[in-house]
């Protein structure tokens, strides 16, 4: 239930790549401008989790689902409807808004019932569906747009939401205790933001994740353009695209498998430092001159698989001294996260100039910084493990003991 969750999100913006040149020229959006089609969505995804964080952890995750959901549906019907390029990023955004739900309520549910590293084992599996869903995202979409426009992606949408809806609300329980609820109130809410940003493993692996996920929504945002673009792969998107998610599904998986062995701290440290180090390669590459497509997609793709084995483990770290403000602190960080990693993917998306290297550059850039978050976090120490990661001798997680 919680992959489904992840993957409406990862679906919401994955399925409509194929349709961005189509929607551009019905709505007038040439050139760069498509791009917003993902930002505004992203963008709202991004500030509504800061207002669904105190919701959950005060009427429960269930009833907050339910009604976002609702919202979802409708704000997808009005996406359909849009008569104009600017109605329709707003549209956009209040689907974003709405489907902000699903991510805090996932990892709220998640962080409610587990922690420790099998916390980080449950959430390497969300993050799995969550990189699984755009492998046959782009496929689904251009399969649409043989059988309709660019309409009746949303219309597909709508329908998949709905299904959701109902089996949600008959199959998820409540998970948050009465007795730890917390009453919405703004006094309340800003102070419990600044408790679960106080923690400074919290705060300085959210700031590391909005950094590094500005660098896969880069990737996102000027791929239908590079791929069908610059490499004239138009009939073949769907196909590189998902290549590439099948590969982040894969390594989440393996993440999901050895974490508990090697620990979180370890195998996210070595998989950023591989993610500069193979983006640097590629951008010096660029720099001489056009890159074959084979050449291209192979040290891309090295590079984005780094990113599985990053995204899981910092949410982990993110989350674990979280406890029963678990609500607020997955709005938290699923806020920072997206907003960062919309204006930062943006940013550099603006920078498409006909070739990768921009796009490149920008990723290094931002890799290059997290890694120096990271440092900081860490006071300097790479590859180490703390107790909260320690495993008791039987196996069993010491916060799942003492929960």
């Amino acid at each position: 239930m919680v992959g489904a969750l992840m993957g409406l999100n990862a679906l919401s913006i994955d399925v409509l790549l194929p349709a961005l040149p189509e929607i551009g020229q019905a709505l007038g959006a040439p050139g760069n401008d498509r791009q917003l089609v993902i930002t505004a969505y992203v963008f709202g995804f991004g500030i509504a989790q800061l207002a669904f964080g105190p919701i959950a952890d005060s009427i429960g995750r269930r009833s907050t689902l339910m009604w976002a959901l609702v919202g979802y549906v409708i704000a997808t019907a009005l996406c359909m409807i849009a008569p104009s390029f600017a109605i329709l990023l707003a549209a956009r955004a209040l689907q974003g808004a709405a489907a902000a739900a699903t991510r805090v309520v996932a990892m709220a549910v998640v962080r409610d019932l587990v922690s420790g590293r099998r916390m980080a084992e449950i959430m390497s599996f969300a993050m799995t569906v969550f990189m699984a869903a755009p492998i046959l995202a782009p496929g689904l979409g251009q399969l649409i747009l043989l059988a309709g426009n660019w309409q009746a992606i949303f219309l597909v949408l709508l329908l998949g939401s709905a299904i959701l809806l109902v089996w949600m609300g008959r199959r998820l329980p409540e998970t948050l205790n009465p007795e730890d609820a917390i009453a919405v109130r703004l006094g309340p809410a800003l102070r419990n933001y600044l408790l679960a940003a106080s923690n400074r493993m919290s705060l300085g692996y959210m700031i590391a994740s909005s950094l590094i996920f500005g660098a896969l929504f880069a990737f996102i945002a000027t791929s239908e353009q590079i791929i069908a673009g610059i490499y004239g792969l138009d009939a073949w998107f769907g196909v590189a695209f998902g290549g590439i998610a099948l590969g982040l599904a894969a390594v989440t998986m393996t993440n999901a498998r050895i974490v508990r062995r090697f620990g979180m701290r370890k195998i996210s440290h070595a998989a950023l430092i591989g993610f500069i180090v193979v983006n640097g390669a590629h951008a010096l590459i660029s720099l001489a001159g056009p890159v074959p497509f084979w050449l291209y997609y192979i040290l891309l793709g090295s590079g984005m698989l780094t990113f599985g084995l990053i995204g899981a483990n910092f949410s982990a770290l993110v989350m674990e001294p979280a406890g029963r403000r678990a609500g607020t602190a997955a709005a938290l960080y699923g806020a920072a996260t997206s907003i960062s990693g919309a204006v930062l993917g943006s940013l550099i998306g603006q920078t498409f100039d006909g070739t990768v290297t921009p796009v490149l550059l920008g990723m290094v850039g931002l890799g290059a910084s997290c890694l120096v978050v990271v440092l900081v976090t860490e006071r300097g120490k790479l590859f180490g493990a703390t107790p909260d990661e320690d495993e008791d001798e039987d196996g069993q997680d010491a916060g799942v003991r003492q929960g």
